[in-house]
Formats: structure tokens, C-alpha cells, sequence
């Protein structure tokens, strides 16, 4: 119930977003949101979210169980999508965003209600698993149709977030650290951006319409992130005997819903943002009807 409640919680902006673009229709351009989100606010927040905790072997383990899972399960889902799908963008947006949790605005907090905060340094460095996830293979399946293989990693590196994340990376290497005044704009700007994500997936999910709705691609990529790579991470958390603190934490953010960032990109490069939208809304909808099913695997596996 505690885990249900924060769910809800965070999600009131979402509510705000929808509101606002009903209320107000084509005074709102949602793709003016979508740019300041990506380009101004989402740095940010990966650089106050790579770090908040330090760097070190201890937390290794955890992304590369991490990578496995999904790379496994990417496997599996490109000869899948070939069979299934005939339109190149449904293809191109069941494998960008099937496999990417909300491990940071979701992930983050959950894990916090479920575990306390001693999972903050685990769930912080698979959000930086995730988004290293996002920014490299999801933007190229993303944009793959509009670019070749080499001008789509050129557009890669042109989005900040990857600038923003090596330059964190490095600045928590080296142990550097915010002075109170810096940290307290980089943690306005992080929860900022948290927020406008939140609201910007509610501007989106304001023009969905259920009955147009693309459900083919929708329960398609539900049973990869709820089913099927909970299987497969399930597997490879098993096989590697960690300790089951941290296999319960990997596991939990392997479950989280589609992140909201999918719609920010399939926006960004035209891929029918708004069939990501509905995506994203039948994955949460599903992982709030899956909970109570997940507890149990947690508690049955890890013992927690």
C-alpha cells in the first residue's frame, strides 16, 4: 500500500499536465516543453542524480546484472518485432522503449517506500545504467529512420544529457563536490525537471484517444517489460548469487513502468509520440495491477 501511495503521489502531475492542455488545447505547444525539458532541464538532473552518491567496485555488480537482462531480452525483442510489427516506427518504438523503466522518477522513490533509504546508492547507479540505455540505444531506434547508422550516433551526442552524465561521471570520480549553495540549484533544477517531465507526459496522454488508440503496440511491449524481462532479470539475478538485498533492488527497477522520457524522444524525432503515450499509460496501469504479484516474487526470492 505504502509502494501504491507513492506511485499516486508522484503522478498528481501528470493530472496538472492533462488539465492544463484540455483546458487550454492549442495554446499549448507541447513541443516547446519537450525541448526545454531535454535540452535545459533533464542535464540537470542527471548530474545531480550521478552525484548524490559515490562511485565505487561495490555498486558494478549491480548495472552489468542490469545490462544483461536487457540486452538478453533486446535480443529476443528484435527478431520478435520483425514478425509482429509492418510499420517501421511501431518497430522502431517497441524496441526504443520497451525495455526502458522510469528507474529514476518512479525507481528512485519506490525503492525508497519498499526498501528504505539504503537503496538509494544501488537504484541512483541503475539509473545511470538506464539512462546511459536511453541516450545511446533508444535515441538510435528512435531516430534510425530518418539517419544512417553513423549520423544517427552523431545525434546521439548532440543532446546534453550525455555531456551532462560524463561530466558528472568524472566529477564523482575524481570525488569533487557542490558547495551548499551550487547543490541547492541543482536540486531545484533536478526536481524542476522531474516535474515538467511529469507534466509533459500529461499534456500527451491528454490527446489519446482510447478508441484510435495503437493497442497491438501496446500489449506488445507490456509483455516485454512486464513479463518477460521480469522473467528473464529474474534468471540472471538468480544466477549471479548476489545478495539478495541488492537482486530485489535490481529486479525492482527492472519491473517500473515505461519511463515518461520515451515520450520525449519519440516527440523530439516525430515517432508517433502520442502511440508512445499510450504505451506508457498501459505499462503503469499494468504495473499497478502487477504490484501486488511482484511483492511476492520479491519476497519468495530475495526473502524481503
Amino acid at each position: 500500500m505504502e509502494a501504491l501511495i507513492s506511485v499516486s503521489t508522484i503522478y498528481l502531475f501528470i493530472v496538472i499536465g492533462f488539465i492544463f492542455k484540455r483546458v487550454f488545447k492549442n495554446e499549448v505547444k507541447e513541443k516547446s516543453f519537450v525541448l526545454l525539458n531535454l535540452y535545459f532541464l533533464q542535464p540537470v538532473l542527471i548530474f545531480w542524480g550521478l552525484t548524490r552518491a559515490p562511485i565505487n567496485n561495490e555498486f558494478l555488480i549491480s548495472p552489468l546484472i542490469y545490462f544483461i537482462a536487457i540486452f538478453i531480452t533486446l535480443i529476443i525483442a528484435f527478431f520478435y518485432s520483425k514478425k509482429i510489427f509492418k510499420n517501421y516506427q511501431d518497430r522502431s518504438i517497441f524496441l526504443a522503449s520497451s525495455l526502458v523503466g522510469n528507474t529514476g522518477n518512479l525507481g528512485i522513490p519506490l525503492g525508497i517506500a519498499l526498501f528504505g533509504e539504503a537503496s538509494v546508492p544501488y537504484t541512483s547507479i541503475l539509473n545511470i545504467a538506464n539512462i546511459f540505455y536511453i541516450y545511446i540505444f533508444s535515441v538510435y531506434f528512435f531516430a534510425g529512420e530518418k539517419f544512417k547508422f553513423t549520423d544517427a550516433l552523431k545525434e546521439i551526442f548532440k543532446i546534453p544529457a550525455m555531456h551532462s552524465a560524463i561530466l558528472a561521471l568524472l566529477f564523482n570520480y575524481y570525488g569533487f563536490s557542490l558547495n551548499e549553495d551550487l547543490d541547492k540549484v541543482f536540486n531545484m533544477g533536478a526536481y524542476a525537471a522531474i516535474v515538467m517531465q511529469l507534466i509533459v507526459f500529461g499534456i500527451f496522454m491528454s490527446q489519446v484517444k482510447v478508441k484510435s488508440a495503437n493497442w497491438n503496440l501496446s500489449i506488445n511491449i507490456t509483455l516485454f517489460k512486464h513479463i518477460i524481462l521480469p522473467i528473464i532479470g529474474l534468471f540472471v539475478i538468480v544466477y549471479f548469487k548476489i545478495d539478495p538485498f541488492v537482486g530485489a533492488i535490481i529486479f525492482l527497477e527492472l519491473i517500473v513502468p515505461l519511463a515518461v522520457n520515451n515520450v520525449n524522444l519519440s516527440s523530439l524525432y516525430n515517432c508517433k509520440p502520442i502511440d508512445t503515450t499510450f504505451a506508457v499509460i498501459i505499462s503503469t496501469l499494468c504495473f499497478v495491477a502487477f504490484m501486488a504479484i511482484y511483492v511476492i516474487v520479491i519476497n519468495k526470492f530475495f526473502g524481503l
